[in-house]
C-alpha cells in the first residue's frame, strides 16, 4: 500500500499501534547532496506493510507516524540501520527506540556477519527477493506497482526474521548480550558530527604530522560547514586527496593553492577561505594540534601471538555458533594484550565467552593442538 494523503496515514497508523514491533526501512538519495534526501519510508507488522512518501508528506502531516514510531512500548526492528537511522533524524529529528538490527543480531545464532537481507530472509523464510528496482530514483512520482511492493519487501518479511531471531537469542540465553549492541548503534548515531572532527574521517589523514593535522582540521572544517550549506556532496568542493596535499603543502596564498591539482574548480572566494584555514591551522600552538592514535606497530613475537589468540576467537565462535569477526577484530586483540581490562574483549558478553580463555593461552594455562585435522584446546 502506497500511501501518500495524510488521511490514509492516520488511519494505517490507527491500526498498527495495535503491533508490539515495527518493521521499519527507508529509501532515499544522496548522490547530488550533502544529506540524503528521505524519498520513501516503509512500515510493516506483522498484518500489513504501507510505503509512506515522505516526498509529499511533511511536518504535520507525519505527526501520526512519528507517534507511533516514538512510542518506546514497541521494537522497531530494522537491518543494517545506520542509515536508516540518519533518515529518521533527519524527518524526525531523533532516532526512535528500542530498535533491533537483525543483521547484528543473526550474527549471535550462526549467521554471518554483515549478512545481506535477501540472504537472511532466503535462509529464515525461504523465499528469494528479487533486486529488480535496487538502482530506482526513488524521487520520481508516481512509482509503479512493481516499485511499491519492491520497497514493502524490505518490510514485508522482517516480522518473521525478527521472531525467528528472538527465539533463537533466548534459546541461547544470548538476548542480554545483543541488547547492549543494539543501545550502541543509536548511540553512535546521535552523536553529532562536529566539522572540526570531520578530519577524522579523511582517507590517508594517518599520513600527516602535528602541523599538517593541524591545517586539516581547518580545511576539512570549512569543506564540511561549506558542503552542508549548499547540500552539496564533499566531494564536489575538495575531494579527500585534494585536503590531504593541501595540508602537506600548506599553501598560504591562493597562487600556491592553484598548484594543487584538483583546485581549478573552486571559486575564488572559495580558494580564499581555503588559504585562510590554512593560515590558521599554521598559526595553531603546537600544544592543540589534533592528534589520530597511531598504535605501535605490533612486533613479530606479538603478531604470533595475536594469531594465536585469533585462532582460539575462531575455535570457540565456531563452537558457540557466532560470526568470530563480532567477537574481536586484531585491534581488540592487541588492546587485550596490552591491557586485559580496558579492552573490548575486558567488558560484557566478549569478557564472559572469551577473556578468560584468552588469559589462560596468555599465562601458558591453555592451548591449542590440532586433532584430525581441526583445532582443538587443551
Amino acid at each position: 500500500m502506497f500511501i501518500d494523503s495524510a488521511t490514509e496515514l492516520a488511519a494505517f497508523c490507527e491500526r498498527a499501534a495495535s503491533s508490539p514491533m515495527l518493521a521499519l526501512d527507508t529509501e532515499f538519495l544522496r548522490e547530488r547532496t550533502f544529506r540524503p534526501q528521505p524519498c520513501v519510508l516503509q512500515v510493516g507488522t506483522h498484518d500489513e506493510q504501507a510505503a509512506v512518501d515522505v516526498i509529499a508528506l511533511t511536518g504535520e502531516a507525519l505527526e501520526p507516524l512519528r507517534d507511533l514510531l516514538f512510542d518506546r512500548a514497541r521494537v522497531k526492528v530494522l537491518h543494517a540501520c545506520g542509515q536508516d537511522l540518519e533518515i529518521f533524524q533527519i524527518l524526525f529529528g531523533d532516532i526512535p527506540e528500542p530498535i533491533f538490527d537483525t543483521q547484528v543480531a543473526a550474527a549471535f545464532v550462526g549467521h554471518r556477519l554483515q549478512m545481506g537481507y535477501g540472504a537472511l530472509v532466503e535462509s529464515v523464510c525461504g523465499v528469494h527477493l528479487p533486486k529488480t528496482e535496487s538502482l530506482t530514483d526513488w524521487t520520481r512520482r508516481p512509482l509503479d506497482p512493481e516499485q511499491v511492493s519492491y520497497a514493502e519487501d524490505d518490510v514485508r518479511y522482517l516480522p518473521a526474521v525478527y521472531d525467528d531471531l528472538v527465539s533463537e537469542l533466548v534459546r541461547l540465553d544470548r538476548l542480554t548480550w545483543v541488547l547492549p549492541e543494539m543501545e550502541a548503534l543509536v548511540v553512535k548515531a546521535r552523536c553529532a558530527s562536529d566539522p572540526e572532527d570531520a578530519f577524522h574521517h579523511v582517507k590517508r589523514v594517518g599520513t600527516l604530522n602535528g602541523r599538517q593535522l593541524a591545517v586539516c582540521r581547518e580545511v576539512a572544517a570549512w569543506r564540511e560547514r561549506k558542503a552542508s550549506q549548499r547540500d552539496v556532496p564533499r566531494k564536489w568542493l575538495l575531494s579527500d586527496e585534494v585536503v590531504i596535499e593541501v595540508s602537506k603543502r600548506m599553501p598560504r596564498t591562493q597562487e600556491r593553492l592553484r598548484r594543487v591539482r584538483g583546485t581549478a574548480q573552486l571559486k575564488e572566494k572559495d580558494g580564499d577561505a581555503i588559504v585562510l584555514a590554512v593560515r590558521r591551522g599554521l598559526s595553531c600552538p603546537q600544544d592543540r594540534w589534533p592528534k589520530v592514535t597511531h598504535r605501535p606497530r605490533p612486533t613479530q613475537e606479538s603478531e604470533s601471538v595475536v594469531d594465536l589468540m585469533n585462532a582460539l576467537v575462531r575455535l570457540v565462535a565456531e563452537r558457540e555458533s557466532i560470526a568470530p569477526q563480532l567477537v574481536s577484530g586484531r585491534d581488540d586483540l592487541l588492546a587485550f594484550l596490552d591491557d586485559p581490562a580496558s579492552s573490548r574483549l575486558g567488558e560484557g558478553w566478549r569478557r564472559d565467552l572469551m577473556g578468560g580463555l584468552l588469559a589462560d593461552l596468555l599465562a601458558g594455562r591453555a592451548g591449542l593442538t590440532v586433532k584430525d585435522g581441526h583445532v582443538e584446546l587443551l
